[in-house]
């Protein structure tokens, strides 16, 4: 009776440990889920999505990450950054009589930035892959604009189209120089609807005048603005 008890003992002290070890396990994978969730934001319900298994998404998305902290990715100086900002005007400026070859070359502007900065520019997907990893929360915008891009090719790809495919290219390519966008800018950008010629002229007018009236009302000294990438269309 007495080796039984012992036996019995021993069984549940193995449960116990078990299922101990079953618990830390589980906190761990939880934890490790909600790390990812938090770095990647909506591109980890993507992935998620696409890949239709948990376990298998979230071992990609590690990937990624360990992929991308082993690079030497660097932040542009203040040169690279001017020098970027004028290209991006010049092709900002080239949407008006062409917009095919504007969302072209906003595409080749990007790759551009994204070597500057120590990225391996391989095939889209990759491209894509990695600038999720520091970039999670304009990376869908990057991916939209590549398709419009790659339908114009074909043939497909209204001014509409285009306009927006620019709008998703200058979202990217600001978070890129680190010069993101204002929230509210932003939500108007992929909801304004297109301009006239007359819309255009007075748009850089009534800017200047809201910004100057900003300034004058302020008694301190007023904050410094950083320059944005505009929107195509429009004259700066």
């Amino acid at each position: 009776m007495h080796v039984v008890n012992n036996v019995e003992m021993i069984v549940v002290a193995i449960l116990v440990v078990v299922a101990i070890a079953g618990l830390a396990i589980w906190a761990m994978q939880r934890r490790r889920s909600q790390e990812l969730r938090r770095r990647f934001g909506p591109e980890y319900e993507r992935t998620v999505e696409s890949a239709q298994d948990r376990r298998q998404a979230e071992a990609d998305l590690r990937a990624r990450q360990e992929r991308v902290d082993a690079l030497e990715i660097r932040p542009l100086d203040a040169a690279a950054r001017d020098r970027f900002g004028e290209r991006w005007r010049e092709v900002q400026a080239m949407f008006v009589d062409d917009p095919g070859s504007a969302v072209d070359q906003a595409d080749t502007l990007i790759g551009e930035v994204m070597r500057a900065r120590g990225y391996p520019v391989g095939d889209f997907e990759q491209r894509a892959a990695d600038i999720s990893v520091n970039h999670p929360q304009v990376v869908d915008h990057y991916r939209t604009a590549h398709a419009i891009a790659i339908r114009r090719r074909s043939g497909d790809g209204a001014t509409e189209q285009l306009r927006q495919a620019f709008v998703h290219y200058r979202a990217l390519f600001a978070d890129l120089l680190e010069t993101p966008e204002p929230e509210a800018e932003r939500e108007a950008a992929t909801t304004r609807r297109p301009v006239d010629a007359a819309d255009e002229a007075r748009e850089p007018v009534a800017t200047s005048t809201r910004r100057r009236t900003r300034q004058d009302s302020t008694p301190s000294t007023p904050p410094v603005e950083t320059e944005q990438p505009a929107e195509p269309g429009r004259r700066t």
